[in-house]
């Protein structure tokens, strides 16, 4: 595995040279395509007479920190440099450097004037602003790039490598390139939609909503809400909340899960749905045990449970929070149960209490991110 790594980095220099050397020209796409199957990048295109030579935006979903390459090997396109100090690295990874430091609206004139010359090659743009693994969904498309021509041709972008997912949460991409060099192969699937244009006085947030369900229906995948910025502060809270290495395992010693005893002999797998599902009772005292443990033997994940059952994506009926009194948990949550919505909790009208003050020190910290997470969820509800 080393020695094909130092193998693969030997020929992408060359690559790089090459690409360097040659003037942009179809001679120099094929022979550039060609070493990078040498280094396992397979790009395969379908439907290539789709793509309209007429537009000047191209509109793709973000997968790697290597989409753009990949799709100039099959057409000459250029994608602005957004994040990062300009310079040699912003050149040698392939973006276009404009010299705009500004807002958003100043990068918008700047990019309508760069496709007002014809002689420029299209944009190729990606308005989710930060890649994704492409398998579950689309973050919410960012409107200022429908803000530069009336029509866009959307890019269906989808990654595929074995044994190593392509795109990981933070990761920097001289990373993803030496995984990309490790690997046997990564092969890159382009479809070319239909060019979508601009309706009569249809604002660029609309625009761009119907190109990301479009794009969205061709992938397969859902058309979410998040942002990028959504995305950003989930990966600070997996950061802040990640577990302290008090016990062996890495896991503190009160918060492993306490599995019951008629699960002693159990497989493991069950065991695990089982200390899960009691997590998620602990938030969501009023949610049925079995609903829960359905819904976790799919997502395997009890924050992305918690998030079902919050936005009413896991129907349920609630049952009494205290199994002594048989009274409803919420009335709130009874009444939108009978009417068919769903809604798994009710707004509170008090603060989470406190608890009392634990002696051990590991107790105490526990109970003061406990108590975060429930200020947090009181402030978002």
């Amino acid at each position: 595995g080393l020695c094909l790594l130092v193998l693969r980095l030997f020929i992408g220099l060359h690559v790089f040279l090459v690409s360097c050397a040659l003037p942009d020209s179809v001679l120099r796409r094929f022979i550039v395509r060609v070493m990078c199957s040498v280094l396992g990048l397979f790009v395969r295109q379908s439907d290539p007479r789709l793509r309209d030579a007429s537009v000047r935006v191209y509109i793709a979903n973000h997968v790697t920190q290597f989409d753009h390459n990949v799709i100039n090997l099959l057409t000459s396109c250029n994608t602005p440099a957004l994040n990062g100090a300009p310079g040699f690295i912003c050149w040698s990874r392939g973006f276009m450097e404009l010299g705009v430091a500004g807002s958003r609206a100043e990068l918008v004139d700047s990019l309508k004037l760069y496709s007002s010359h014809r002689a420029n090659p299209p944009l190729l743009l990606f308005p989710e602003e930060a890649a994704t693994n492409g398998r579950a969904g689309l973050l919410r498309f960012s409107s200022w790039p429908f803000s530069i021509l009336d029509v866009v041709q959307p890019v269906a972008l989808q990654v595929q490598r074995p044994l190593v997912t392509v795109s990981v949460a933070d990761s920097s991409w001289i990373t993803e390139l030496l995984w990309t060099f490790f690997v046997p192969f990564t092969v890159y699937q382009v479809r070319w939609m239909p060019s979508v244009p601009r309706r009569a006085e249809e604002p660029s947030e609309e625009f761009a909503l119907r190109v990301q369900e479009l794009l969205a229906m061709e992938l397969g995948v859902v058309s979410t809400r998040l942002t990028a910025a959504d995305r950003t502060e989930h990966m600070k809270r997996l950061r802040h909340t990640s577990p302290l290495p008090f016990a062996p395992g890495g896991q503190p010693l009160a918060a492993r899960p306490r599995v019951p005893s008629s699960l002693a002999g159990a497989a493991p797998e069950e065991v695990r749905i089982a200390a899960m599902a009691q997590r998620v009772k602990e938030v969501l005292p009023h949610v049925p045990l079995e609903v829960i443990r359905i819904d976790l033997a799919q997502t395997s994940c009890v924050d992305t449970t918690i998030a079902n059952l919050l936005e009413g994506r896991v129907p349920f009926f609630p049952e009494s929070e205290d199994p002594g009194t048989g009274l409803p948990a919420q009335s709130t949550s009874q009444a939108a149960a009978a009417s068919g919505i769903h809604d798994s909790v009710a707004v509170p009208s008090s603060k989470p209490a406190t608890k009392q003050f634990a002696k051990s020190p590991v107790e105490r910290h526990l109970s003061l991110q406990e108590r975060k997470r429930a200020l947090y969820d009181y402030a978002r509800r």
